[in-house]
């Protein structure tokens, strides 16, 4: 059964202080590494209020020194928004440092107001993302080329050869057959994904691989969900509500939808509060290429709480899917 660890350090007012958030993410990364965790997911956005992540290699790397085992995965990275180069010099960098276990979803982004932010012309993001897509993937696979009529050699190489995983996330399956490894969609969807495997056939790779997002979006164990629902609420109200605020110019671009009330969260069903034994009822739905995700820290959570489902999914829900 697949479980992923997600940290994107979104830290409200209301919620725990941001250099508490860090440390208590890392020594997360770090207990869910030796209990067989087999990835941990660093997301990023910019000029966020609530000062979500915005350096993915630098967490990345933290978290690296901090376990052994756990795959490290960026996603998404906002590949638009960097010179492809300069990212691919730190991708390589942090593969080697974490002894090879680096994957990447590379995306062109959906928020208008970080595409101002780093003068990058929002209405091109598409021609954009794939140039620098391209760019970057021959780049971090050790080509020397030329990109920008600038000679191009990333050395050194990273770990994994010929690089590591990328994944390809958004709503252009053709794109990802063309540039990735596999296609992540940011909701369930029979076209894209036909449309995507399609592609790949036509390009002989076969069926591809599509990262399946099915499932709640996050899942948070507990023996009393309703007395865990009432400490979660305002976090999980004020996270809807940053996406959906971020996906109503796009509203394909992500699941999330601005909500009036915790009712209306609660009812959406992109958290799952749950029970161990319903969480393990849950992994049992989910399918095989899906996967349980943990987010503890949702927007800035006390850690105390964070902590009590990390080890209740790992005492009582692992040992029960162990098979």
């Amino acid at each position: 059964m697949h479980w992923v660890l997600l940290h994107d350090l979104r830290a409200p007012d209301f919620g725990a202080r941001r250099d508490v958030l860090y440390h208590e993410a890392l020594e997360m990364c770090a207990w869910a590494d030796a209990r067989g965790c087999p990835r941990i997911v660093v997301s990023e956005h910019h000029g966020s209020p609530d000062g979500f992540l915005p350096s993915p290699f630098v967490f990345g790397g933290a978290v690296a020194a901090r376990t052994t085992e756990a795959r490290v995965m960026l996603s998404a990275l906002v590949l638009t928004l960097r010179d492809p180069i300069a990212a691919a010099e730190d991708a390589a960098v942090l593969d080697i440092l974490s002894g090879g276990r680096l994957e990447l979803t590379l995306v062109p982004g959906y928020v208008e107001a970080e595409f101002a932010m780093f003068g990058v012309p929002f209405d091109r993001r598409g021609a954009l993302f794939e140039e620098k897509a391209r760019a970057f993937v021959r780049a971090l696979s050790g080509e020397s080329f030329t990109y920008a009529d600038r000679p191009v050699c990333v050395t050194p190489g990273p770990v994994q050869r010929p690089r590591p995983f990328i994944a390809i996330g958004g709503r252009a399956p053709k794109r990802a057959a063309r540039l990735g490894d596999a296609f992540l969609p940011p909701a369930p969807d029979r076209v894209l994904e036909e449309a995507y495997r399609a592609e790949c056939r036509r390009l002989g790779k076969g069926d591809g691989l599509v990262l399946s997002p099915a499932g709640p979006m996050w899942v948070f164990v507990a023996d009393d969900p309703e007395r865990a629902w009432d400490q979660l609420g305002p976090h999980a109200l004020y996270e809807t509500a940053a996406y959906g605020d971020w996906a109503r110019p796009q509203p394909a671009a992500n699941p999330w939808r601005t909500l009036p009330d915790l009712r209306s969260v609660r009812d959406q069903g992109l958290y799952a509060v749950v029970t161990p034994d319903d969480c393990v009822a849950l992994a049992r739905t989910i399918g095989p290429t899906a996967s349980l995700k943990l987010k503890p820290l949702v927007a800035g959570l006390d850690p105390v709480l964070a902590w009590s489902s990390l080890e209740l999914f790992v005492d009582k829900v692992l040992p029960q899917l162990a098979d």
